[in-house]
């Protein structure tokens, strides 16, 4: 029998009632077919509408576009417009709107961004339901204690859609609950960043959430604490940040009670360990439910190609990225030389070009002839979390077998293939189901790790450079290389190539090498190497997560970040130049450039621009 990785509450055990509506103008169209609140005015109804607002979360509600188009695990926003990922499969597939992100080149009428706002205000206008809701209850089922941690949840989710928003497009309305149809207020300006708003919320629901809940995914008290201190990371308040950090990681627990811990890396991308002791708050994904499009969205598309699926080969970690994973001595290689984020890097040798032989080597075009032209995954020294986040030519991927590399790739030919949130072959049964009842095993029940305790340690580690504190940032960033370097938690080799479920040995799949940083090498080296090893271990950590967009920009002195002017536009451009170095070509990348002034932000989407007359357009776009 297959297990259904179900939403926080059992999706039978309450009737989802929603006053809200997918709507193509989303908050001028009067809403049709709603249910009246007299109906909705119970303990039923308000928690129905509550679970509206957490499935919202996922980033999916298909009204203009597709799913995978507003996922909260931000695979376009963060992750293929940095310089963690390229969009995949071949160059005209899904066009022109991921190309447009990938390459930087996107107008205001591109859906994917239409969609990412739609899906973020729909889930806005639930959370603010449940907030109008409750004092309309008249029939004693909620008491009021009750009403103020609903509306604290409801908060949360709020502060959340309203994180995205901020993250995504900066200048974007904030709604409350005040903001509705009927009263004719729904034209609303955007003069600048909300995060202050955005910290109210959470603030509330840190306050007016209990520590434990019945069910793991509801937010608590922490989730809403950690969520808070990463606002004022984004609003530069490092100060305020830290205390919030630190009691997270000291006595913070999930909402069963878990205290948080630091465990093996991978279990935070594997579906069979949702809801880990690592989890500060996941967004909750389901399978095998009948519905064919509830889990993951945003990893509908984001498999290798002919394997264990049979599409689409979308969201492949770029040669970037993966070249980031080298060391020296164990640590990683810091700094920009020449304007060039790590420009004395080499390229990590990879299977690009070659083709597999029926001996499992690596051979251009599938010929051995010498050993010197047979391609075998390189010696040199490697970050081991390289493995969990980037498919390799000859690696174990997974249970699934060696990695093909690029015969796992699809059209544009590129190395490396996403391996970060994948099922499991032997879980698959599980863990997964067809999305929308084409695409096999590619709905997949991955929560999505909204943030993390290794996020928490990052981010304060970031706000201690800040601050000058430089042993304390040390200490947190070698917290998260300690975890990186028990051997227990490598990728490994198979016992038997041919029959992956033999299992593993405990030989490592490459030449690992890892180490923390010396006791009082930050403060030596100074708080700008520190800044660098801070944000290098934020790319090793969280590659393939949808951040490395957003940190870039947080780090950007355009909106208040530490960063030399034009940093974002450095590493942006680098990453273009480079990569089309090491690949020969790349069809999307090649003849464009990111534009600092522009870029950090995407576009108010044009028909919202045209629908709401006080919205002011992004700079640069039209």
């Amino acid at each position: 029998m297959k297990k259904s990785y179900s939403k926080f509450i059992a999706l039978g055990s309450l009737v989802t009632l929603t006053l809200t509506y997918s709507c193509k103008k989303f908050l001028t169209q009067e809403p049709v077919g709603t249910l009246s609140s007299t109906v909705l005015a119970s303990s039923a109804g308000v928690n129905g509408l509550l679970i509206g607002a957490y499935h919202m979360l996922s980033g999916f509600s298909n009204t203009y576009g597709t799913p995978w188009e507003g996922g909260i695990d931000n695979w376009t926003y963060g992750g293929i417009a940095s310089d963690d990922a390229y969009k995949g499969s071949n160059t005209t597939d899904q066009a022109p709107n991921a190309p447009e992100i990938e390459n930087h080149s996107l107008s205001s009428g591109n859906e994917y961004v239409l969609e990412k706002w739609t899906d973020m205000y729909n889930g806005i206008q639930r959370a603010n339901d449940v907030i109008r809701e409750i004092p309309l209850v008249k029939d004693g089922s909620i008491t009021p204690a009750q009403g103020a941690e609903l509306v604290a949840e409801a908060r949360f989710c709020r502060g959340v859609f309203h994180m995205e928003l901020a993250k995504v497009f900066r200048n974007a309305p904030y709604v409350d609950e005040t903001i509705t149809y009927s009263a004719g207020n729904f034209n609303l300006p955007n003069p600048g960043p909300i995060w202050d708003k955005i910290e109210g919320d959470f603030q509330a629901a840190m306050t007016g959430l209990p520590n434990l809940q019945p069910q793991i995914g509801r937010a608590n008290h922490y989730a809403a604490e950690a969520l808070l201190a990463y606002a004022y990371m984004f609003d530069h308040k490092y100060t305020s940040a830290i205390p919030l950090f630190t009691d997270v990681i000291s006595t913070g627990t999930n909402s069963a009670g878990t205290h948080f811990a630091l465990g093996p890396y991978e279990d935070n991308f594997n579906a069979s360990h949702n809801n880990g002791p690592e989890a500060v708050f996941q967004v909750q994904m389901t399978v095998n439910d009948g519905s064919n499009q509830d889990g993951n969205p945003g990893l509908s598309l984001a498999e290798p190609s002919g394997t264990y699926t049979g599409c689409c080969g979308f969201y492949q970690p770029s040669i970037t990225l993966g070249n980031a994973f080298q060391t020296v001595n164990g640590l990683p290689i810091l700094g920009y030389t020449g304007g060039i984020p790590n420009a004395n890097l080499t390229n990590i040798p990879n299977d690009h070009g070659y083709l597999i032989n029926g001996t499992g080597d690596y051979t251009p075009g599938g010929v051995a002839t010498t050993s010197s032209n047979v391609f075998k995954p390189t010696t040199n020294p490697l970050d081991p979390r390289l493995d969990w986040t980037v498919g390799r030519a000859g690696i174990p991927y997974l249970d699934w077998g060696l990695c093909g590399g690029e015969l796992w790739s699809r059209g544009d030919v590129t190395p490396y293939n996403p391996i970060k949130n994948l099922f499991w072959h032997n879980a698959q049964a599980s863990t997964t189901d067809n999305f929308e009842g084409w695409a096999t095993n590619q709905d997949i029940a991955n929560n999505y790790n909204l943030v993390r305790l290794a996020d928490c340690y990052l981010l304060r580690a970031e706000a201690y450079v800040e601050g000058n504190q430089l042993d304390l940032a040390e200490a947190d960033i070698n917290v998260i290389r300690n975890r990186a370097a028990n051997p227990a938690y490598w990728v490994h080799t198979y016992i038997n190539n041919s029959n992956p479920d033999a299992g593993f040995t405990s030989t490592p799949a490459a030449n690992y090498v890892i180490n923390p940083y010396p006791t009082g090498y930050f403060s030596a080296q100074g708080q700008t190497t520190a800044r660098y090893a801070v944000e290098m271990e934020s790319q090793l950590e969280t590659g393939m997560e949808g951040r490395r967009f957003f940190n870039l920009q947080r780090w950007d002195p355009i909106f208040g970040g530490h960063e030399t002017a034009g940093f974002m536009a450095m590493v942006e451009n680098a990453h273009i130049t480079q990569d089309i170095k090491w690949l020969g070509a790349n069809p999307v990348l090649q003849g464009h450039t990111f534009t600092g002034g522009k870029n950090e932000l995407y576009p108010i989407p044009l028909i919202q621009m045209n629908d709401q007359p006080a919205l002011k357009q992004n700079p640069g776009y039209q």
